[in-house]
């Protein structure tokens, strides 16, 4: 049985679960399992970390503060953008998709939309949350 170190790649389930019980991600509801290498940045740092030394068939439960996720939300990751710019009518509460300088697309959540202004706040939604992190180790490889 393989045991997982640094550039191993691996293969588990994980449920990704906030503070109050809410379910943010569960890769058994469709039985799709999550594949990647260790150092690839697929995962947070601090849970690669915590595989480290597991073996296949391993079950955890593991437990990250908002530090060891995805941190605090940053008040500078909320800004005002003109209403025109958008080609639809953006709502509050829907996520939307933006194109970044360098060609990449990050989301952002439509906080309210006023006038002739959208407020969008562009921090990763679980900033600020401690997270439960179930994982269940199906395959381990070199």
């Amino acid at each position: 049985m393989q045991t997982i170190e640094p550039k191993s790649r691996v293969t588990l389930h994980y449920r990704i679960t906030l503070e109050d019980g809410t379910v943010a991600d569960d890769t058994w509801v469709d039985d799709a399992p999550l594949t990647f290498a260790i150092g690839d940045g697929t995962m947070l740092p601090k849970l690669e970390e915590s595989l480290i030394g597991l073996s296949e068939g391993s079950k955890e439960i593991l437990q990250l503060s908002p530090e060891q996720a995805f941190g605090y939300p940053d008040s500078e990751n909320v800004h005002q953008l003109e209403l025109a710019d958008f080609d639809m009518a953006p709502e509050p509460g829907q996520i939307i998709g933006f194109a970044t300088p360098n060609g990449e697309e990050i989301p952002g959540m439509v906080i309210a939309v006023e006038e002739d202004k959208v407020t969008v706040n562009f921090n990763h939604p679980f900033a600020g949350h401690p997270l439960k992190f179930e994982i269940q180790v199906l395959e381990v490889t070199s």
